[in-house]
């Protein structure tokens, strides 16, 4: 059993220290919601005093945070994880993040004798909570090897995806398809709608043809088809509009940096700003099809 320090205990991180709780390991979780850690607690975490404490007691560290400044706050800090943990310590940060802040706290970690891995996930809240995620994995293979010991308990498809600062880029990368084909399929359904197509017969034949992808066979943003669908509960998320244009934001990012021409991705981060602009920002992404529809 380890004794395992986990930081972020929202709607992801919750229920990921909870399955490392049923796996017999001791959580000492920390987040700022009194809620979030009442949870924590109700279901056998344990409460940490403090980020400090925290790492000083833990053999390994989650982190599961906003952005990247909050990590680097959190890690590189005044009182942070870097400055507390204990010399040859396992760090897990599976937050969304920039790839510049990723490597970058990699690097200090590396430099104080202790091994980290940048390690963010897709699969939402459900696959959060049933063990199912997958994990894109950037560090080293030593480093990475420590850690799949922790992330099978969490998910089910475990990548090491190469050095620091690549799982964040095979995120944001994922992601930006993601985007971009929900506009798509979405922007097919509006305009089967106005030609008189109904929509059970678009999926039914798009499904099984050249237009078929997650975003309309597992995600389908019209109700009816799928009805495991947030379409079907009034686009409640899921995965929310708002994170969804994080992550297209941060693929923007990366590609200024990088020279990479990505005009889709950039047309997508424009339509969810909208959407979220518009009151969309805590509706599932699969929302947007309101908004083209033109009744969001």
């Amino acid at each position: 059993m380890s004794t395992i320090g986990f930081i972020g205990l929202g709607n992801m991180g919750g229920p990921m220290a909870i399955n490392l709780v049923k796996a017999g390991h001791r959580v000492l979780g920390f987040d700022l919601s009194d809620k979030a850690m009442a949870a924590h607690e109700a279901e056998g975490g344990e409460k940490a005093a403090g980020v400090a404490d925290l790492a000083a007691a833990a053999d390994v560290i989650v982190t599961m945070l906003p952005a990247g400044k909050h990590v680097r706050q959190i890690y590189e800090g005044e009182g942070g994880i870097l400055e507390n943990a204990k010399p040859g310590i396992l760090m897990i940060d599976s937050s969304t993040i920039d790839v510049d802040s990723a490597r970058a706290v990699s690097a200090a970690a590396e430099a104080k004798g202790m091994k980290m891995v940048d390690a963010p996930v897709s699969g939402g809240v459900a696959g959060a909570a049933g063990g199912t995620l997958t994990f894109m994995v950037g560090g080293s293979v030593e480093a990475f090897e420590a850690a799949k010991t922790y992330l099978d308990i969490m998910g089910k498809t475990i990548v090491h995806a190469g050095d620091a600062g690549t799982g964040q880029a095979a995120k944001i990368c994922n992601n930006m398809i993601l985007g971009i084909s929900m506009i798509a399929v979405s922007e097919a359904f509006v305009l089967a709608e106005k030609l008189g197509l109904d929509k059970q017969k678009l999926f039914d034949i798009s499904s099984t043809a050249s237009g078929q992808c997650w975003s309309l066979t597992s995600y389908c943003p019209v109700p009816g088809p799928l009805p495991s669908s947030p379409a079907n509960r009034d686009y409640q998320p899921g995965f929310a509009a708002a994170m969804m244009l994080k992550d297209l934001k941060l693929a923007q990012e990366a590609a200024n940096s990088a020279g990479a021409a990505t005009p889709l991705g950039a047309e997508a981060a424009a339509l969810y700003s909208l959407f979220c602009n518009s009151g969309g920002e805590t509706q599932d992404f699969s929302g947007i099809v309101k908004f083209l529809r033109g009744t969001s």
